[in-house]
Parts: C-alpha cells; structure tokens; sequence
C-alpha cells in the first residue's frame, strides 16, 4: 500500500470511528401542531441536545389542515423527515400498513406505556406498535368557580347532582348554566356523547364489545346517553343552535356561563382568557357509589420514518420520548395535554393537576368510534356527531339514534352483521 493510501485509508477509518462515537446526524420532525414551535424550540430540543451533542433535531410543522395530504406527498417524494408525529389510530395505522412507518417493538422505553396508552398506534392484532405515545387529552367539564360560590353550589358528583346545580343556574338566571352549540356538530359528540358515554358503557368493556360484535349500538348502554344528552337543550342558552365552538369558548371565557363541557385541551387557552378562578369536575356517574369512567383520549404519539437514513438517531430520540424528563417538560410546557407514560408527571397547573388527578379514581377509556369503526361508509364517527345534535334538539328519539347508527355501522363492518 502506498503512503497515500495509508493516510486516506486511515483518515476514513477515524471519520468512521468519530462519527459511530459522537452519533453526528440531523433528525427532522414532520408535525401539525405548529403550535407548539416555541415549546419544541425552547425547551424540548436543547433538553434532547445536552444529553445527546451528536444529535441536532429541527422541528417542522405544517399547518394542521394540511397536515396529512402534506405528509403524505412528501413521503411519496422521498423528502418527508426522519421522525413522523402520529395522529391516533386509522391514519397512522394506514402509514404503518403502506410501509411509511417503522415498527418500534424492538424499542426497549416501549414499556413505559401501558397497552391502553398505545392501543392509538398498535396494529388491530396487538403484534406491532409503530409509534410512541406522547399525550393524551381528558373529557369532563370546568366550571366557573366564583359561579358556583356566589350560587353555594358544590361540585356534582351524580347526574342528580348535576341536573339539581344546572337546574339552580338557571332559576338564578345570572349565568347561562352550560356553554356548548351544536353549530359545528363535533363537539355535541366529543363533549357530549363521548363525555359522558363511557359511564354508562363501562369504558373498555363496552368500547371492545362493540369491536367484537358482543354489544350492538342499539343496547340501552348505548341508547341512554342521548336520553340524557337530550336534557342538555334546557340549559345551553337561548341560539346554541347557531352557537359555533369558538363562540361557546367566549361565551365561558367572558364569565356568562357557569360550566363548560370541556376536554383538558382547552386550560391553556382559558387560563390566559378567564379571569375568574376555574374548577374542573368528572363526568358525573349515574348514582352514588357506581364505578367512573373518563375518557382519557389517546392524542398524539411520534413514530420514525421507515426510510430515514438516521435510523440509530431516531431511535435514541424516541427513547429519549419516552423518559420521565420528556413527559415532565411535555406536561407542563403543554397543560392540559397528559404525558402516557407510566411515570408519574409532576403537573404544575392546578387545573390540569385536577384532570389528571381522575386517572387514579377513575377507568381510563377512549373515544368509542376511533377505533375501527369508523373506517367504513357510513364513518361511525361522523354518524357519532349529527346523532348528538339531533339527540340534543330533539329531533329524533333515543332508540330511534341509535338504531339508524347500528344500521349504518352493520351495513359494513362483519362483526355487527
């Protein structure tokens, strides 16, 4: 070997061994919570470069609308970047299924999560989970808390209770009792039916039944939410039939009403729009004693692109995702957006602090719809939300709601068959 050679092969050996030792790769994160920019640019990529100096991390959102059809063209493109923030279930799922996606069995922080916390991004036979979890959102409701002294009303436990309060608001007279419109229909599902359902489904158990075909739409577990989302039309004001959700956020957030059906997602906006001290309570079980059920909803979680060329740096940044430190800086930087991890987070806000605080009274469960059963036409979900809205208003029975959706979901999907 000649002398040149010797010092170019040398030279390549010591770039090799300097770059397997210092791990030197650029990671890129594919997002829709452009949002959060400052956060992840602030406190969670310096927090990941001090442990990890050979890695450096860019975060990249696109706008939250756009985010799918995006993504989408720039894995097609071969451009996406290298770690992929996962919406919970079918499109995520769709992503692992096509190849886009990387299966992250072999990732060890993966116990951190219990199978709850990755049911979001596990494949229907439980074989492969595909992205870590980050956070979940909690359903209930906040209230107005200088609302219910001035009233002398004390937290509802019951739906007793929780008619008896609503009831006293409104013969007050001073407060509109709940802020929630039908306007935008989503909301009369996710806030309404999915607030309150679990209660009366039981949470997993019902949730499951429904998948493996043992419970039917049409079974009063099912039916008797609208029966009481029905109740609701008496105390939402006058016009929530043309109430959007921006305007039922105002309508709280200006002190006219006295309790919002709320998911956890709204504390950082109220805390910086209300004035008053707030307070947030469960959804209200069925009669004293019974068993609670929340819906502790599987949001967002971020997987590694199956074609990235920093396969070892990805993984290191996951594992890192899955830390207690992560989920410390996650879950106060973001109040109101629950790390799912196993270790205990320590939550500065008082109001996140009180949501979070059901997981230990409480079973945990998610939306019903989201997985699985709405993959097919008609898409349960949807169904899901004009079927609160006409519960609501009173435009169809209960049974009548809930037959029209068993024949809807039976008319695709073979375990309802």
């Amino acid at each position: 070997m000649s002398q040149k050679s010797l010092i170019l092969a040398l030279m390549g050996s010591t770039l090799i061994a300097t770059g397997a030792l210092a791990q030197d790769a650029t990671l890129t994160i594919e997002s829709w919570r452009n949002d959060d920019l400052t956060l992840w640019q602030d406190k969670i990529i310096p927090a990941f470069e001090a442990k990890n100096p050979g890695i450096k991390v860019k975060f990249t959102p696109s706008a939250p609308a756009e985010y799918n059809a995006v993504l989408n063209s720039k894995l097609d493109a071969g451009s996406a970047g290298d770690l992929i923030t996962c919406r919970p279930f079918d499109a995520s799922l769709a992503l692992y299924d096509s190849g886009r996606l990387a299966g992250l069995n072999d990732l060890e922080a993966m116990n951190n999560f219990s199978d709850v916390a990755k049911s979001a991004w596990t494949t229907d036979d439980g074989s492969v989970t595909f992205c870590v979890p980050m956070a979940s959102v909690i359903h209930g409701f906040i209230y107005n808390k200088d609302a219910f002294d001035e009233l002398g009303l004390s937290v509802p436990q019951t739906e007793d209770e929780f008619f008896a309060a609503l009831d006293a608001i409104k013969e007050d007279g001073s407060y509109i009792p709940m802020a929630m419109g039908t306007n935008d229909q989503w909301e009369a599902a996710t806030m309404g039916y999915n607030n309150i359902g679990p209660n009366y489904w039981k949470g997993e158990e019902g949730r499951n039944a429904l998948i493996s075909g043992e419970q039917k739409l049409t079974d009063p577990q099912w039916v008797a939410p609208y029966a009481t989302l029905a109740r609701w039309a008496d105390y939402l004001g006058d016009g929530y039939e043309a109430q959007t959700y921006p305007d039922s956020q105002n309508i709280f957030t200006l002190g006219r009403a006295a309790i919002y059906p709320a998911g956890s997602w709204e504390i950082s906006g109220f805390n910086a729009q209300a004035d008053f001290e707030m307070g947030a309570f469960k959804p209200p079980v069925q009669k004293a004693g019974d068993t609670c059920y929340i819906s502790d909803h599987t949001d967002i979680g971020i997987g590694m692109n199956a074609a990235t060329d920093n396969p070892e740096a990805a993984k290191t940044f996951l594992s890192w995702v899955a830390s207690p430190e992560f989920a410390e800086i996650f879950g106060n930087a973001l109040p109101g957006f629950f790390p799912l991890s196993k270790a205990p987070v320590e939550l500065q806000d008082p109001l996140a602090r009180e949501f979070a605080s059901w997981r230990g009274e409480c079973e945990s469960t998610i939306r019903s719809t989201y997985q699985i059963l709405s993959r097919g036409t008609p898409n349960l979900e949807n169904e899901t939300w004009g079927a609160s809205v006409a519960a609501i208003k009173g435009t169809a029975t209960p049974e009548e709601l809930g037959q029209k959706l068993q024949d809807g979901l039976a008319s695709w999907y073979a375990p309802q068959q």
